[in-house]
């Protein structure tokens, strides 16, 4: 409670006179007197100040109704009161958390909870000022109930690997009401600005269990740099609305609340948890509100996230924190869409430039978000439709990645643009996780195609003249591959066997990419250990689902470690490399050796796997 000494005027020595102020004045930025808890009584008068429509706020009465002891947790109060004037017909809203309550000129807390269930009249939880206070005493700790994606309990329906798409589709939020009347958070209404009903849809239910509330929203065009907009000095006073920053550019993301304080630098607001993150580095702007929608059920605030004006420090229990001036990193992306004729012409493309926040487990979320957005929408957002994705990755201090895919049309209970989605966000889920370094990013650039009809192939079948060849021959080999309603395909390719192959049985293999990255994401997986170089270097080494992989098999064990792998290698030296290996550090291995001898492109998705047996004379 130290640092934020600052903050406020020692208490008033003297005799505190009770009653409603007959002529309020708006409270402006700079040090305050604050009213004890301790000196507060039932049915003492004053007012919340908060913005029900436009920039300016509004004072509401509030009349002092009792304290509710150790409500927050031990020795922490919350103070009940009742809101009258508008509030009266909005009830207490979502986005008025962190609206001033003011007596007599001092400060007593921030509007934070409301009651669970329906309620007649505006009764509110006020977080006191003193509890607030507390918010930077704990600056390098981080809340184990902070709100993040992998938090979500996801669909079991959805079986989708890599894992990231588990976070994506929610159950959906739950329709069974609290049976008691308990005061709870007001839900923190998280607007959206250029994002598409389907994505709201898919994506709204995530954000419901997380105590946030999907409103209608927007942003100004002056919200498309992170950097704070000149006059940030003069903003955020006491009862304006303020945005936190998830996402800006084309799209943007943001959730709104009030702001309780403002000494000219700090900034405090909402009076309790936006996503309980902790130390935390976000964007923070104005905000303006377009109505506040009156309802005993769900009221709620309606707003637009205006302009930068500093960045968000801390993300606590009691509230949020932030500082004026300031700058937060974000990742500055762009997505460029191109959508194909049936002759593999370019129809039409669009380009998106946005950035997103940088939280380990949001980030990866909101790239799998805004990537979806990216391709909802469309008129060419149909079934029968392939996905072609190629992107590049610029990382700080280090090589960065580039990677592709292609996904189509399938059964599988998600669309395949939600399982794009995933397989995109899974990517920096991979980087963020890493338990050695955080990675930095400088850039994300991606191209997306749209292809027209379901592109995709099975390997159906492979023919060589003789099962019999000789080590440094080439062996002439053709595949066939069964496309989704069209005519069989069929390729040729020219084997070399390498002149040291031993002589004896092997295996010819003709597979799709997943066959051979398996063990090599397996063991990425389980060393958790694995440093941002080696993960940088195992995602490079990914192969294309839009090419046919010709492997030869040998009946020796492969060792995967790390981002190397290691074929052939004889059972004396695999025992020795798996001495001393612990659990999080341990040796994936594999009964057999694939070589790559070379692949097959192809403007499809191409699976499954055949194999050949030959003898080597």
């Amino acid at each position: 409670m130290q640092k934020f000494a600052a903050f406020v005027v020692a208490f008033a020595c003297s005799s505190i006179t009770f009653g409603q102020e007959s002529a309020p004045i708006r409270p402006k930025a700079g040090k305050v007197q604050i009213f004890k808890e301790s000196d507060l009584k039932p049915g003492m008068k004053g007012y919340a100040w908060t913005v029900l429509s436009g920039s300016e706020p509004e004072a509401i009465p509030i009349e002092i109704v009792g304290i509710l002891k150790n409500q927050w947790g031990p020795k922490q109060d919350i103070i009940l009161g009742k809101m009258g004037g508008k509030a009266i017909r909005t009830n207490v809203a979502g986005g008025m958390s962190g609206s001033p309550v003011y007596i007599d000129g001092k400060l007593v807390g921030a509007v934070a909870l409301r009651f669970s269930v329906f309620s007649p009249d505006a009764i509110c939880g006020i977080t006191p000022i003193e509890l607030m206070l507390e918010v930077n005493d704990f600056d390098d700790s981080r809340p184990t109930d902070s709100r993040t994606p992998d938090k979500v309990v996801a669909r079991e329906s959805i079986n989708i690997p890599p894992g990231m798409l588990g976070q994506v589709v929610s159950a959906g939020a739950s329709g069974n009401l609290p049976a008691n009347f308990s005061m709870v958070p007001i839900e923190t209404p998280i607007s959206f600005a250029g994002f598409h009903e389907n994505v709201l849809r898919e994506f709204g239910p995530f954000f419901q269990q997380m105590g946030m509330t999907v409103a209608a929203g927007g942003a100004g065009s002056t919200l498309a740099d992170a950097k704070p907009a000149p006059g940030w000095q003069n903003s955020l006073q006491p009862g304006d609305a303020v945005s936190a920053v998830l996402v800006t550019g084309d799209m943007s993301m943001s959730g709104m609340c009030t702001v309780t304080y403002n000494d000219g630098k700090h900034m405090l607001a909402c009076g309790h948890p936006m996503f309980n993150l902790g130390p935390v580095e976000m964007p923070m702007a104005k905000a303006d509100v377009l109505m506040t929608l009156a309802s005993q059920f769900q009221p709620n605030k309606f707003g637009n996230a205006t302009e930068i004006v500093g960045a968000l420090r801390q993300d606590r229990h009691s509230a949020i924190m932030g500082e004026m001036g300031a700058t937060a990193a974000m990742v500055p992306i762009t997505v460029k869409v191109r959508s194909y004729g049936d002759s593999n012409v370019i129809r039409k493309e669009k380009i998106l430039h946005y950035s997103v926040f940088v939280q380990q487990k949001w980030t990866p979320y909101l790239m799998m978000m805004t990537l979806f957005n990216s391709i909802s929408g469309l008129n060419d957002f149909a079934e029968e439709t392939t996905y072609r994705l190629s992107g590049k990755v610029e990382l700080e201090g280090q090589s960065g990645f580039a990677i592709s895919t292609m996904l189509t049309s399938n059964e599988a209970p998600a669309p395949a643009p939600i399982q794009l989605a995933g397989w995109w966000g899974d990517k920096f889920n991979r980087l963020f996780l890493n338990s050695v370094h955080m990675p930095k990013l400088k850039s994300v650039d991606a191209v997306i195609d749209i292809l027209p009809e379901r592109r995709v192939a099975t390997i159906e079948n492979a023919w060589i003249p003789s099962s019999e060849v000789e080590a440094g021959s080439e062996v002439p080999l053709k595949v066939f591959l069964r496309p989704y309603r069209g005519e069989r395909l069929e390729r040729d390719f020219t084997l070399k066997i390498p002149p040291g192959l031993s002589k004896g049985e092997h295996r010819i293999l003709l597979s799709d990419a997943d066959t051979l990255n398996h063990m090599q994401t397996m063991a990425g997986m389980s060393d958790r250990f694995i440093d941002l170089p080696q993960t940088v270097s195992l995602i490079n080494q990914e192969r294309s689902n839009n090419k046919l992989y010709i492997s030869l098999v040998e009946p020796r064990p492969t060792v995967f470690y790390e981002d190397k792998t290691l074929p052939s290698l004889p059972a004396s030296i695999v025992n020795v490399m798996q001495t001393g290996r612990t659990a999080s550090r341990r040796l994936v291995s594999s009964s057999e050796s694939a070589v790559e001898q070379g692949s097959i492109p192809f403007e499809l998705v191409v699976d499954g796997s055949y194999s050949l047996r030959v003898m080597v004379k």
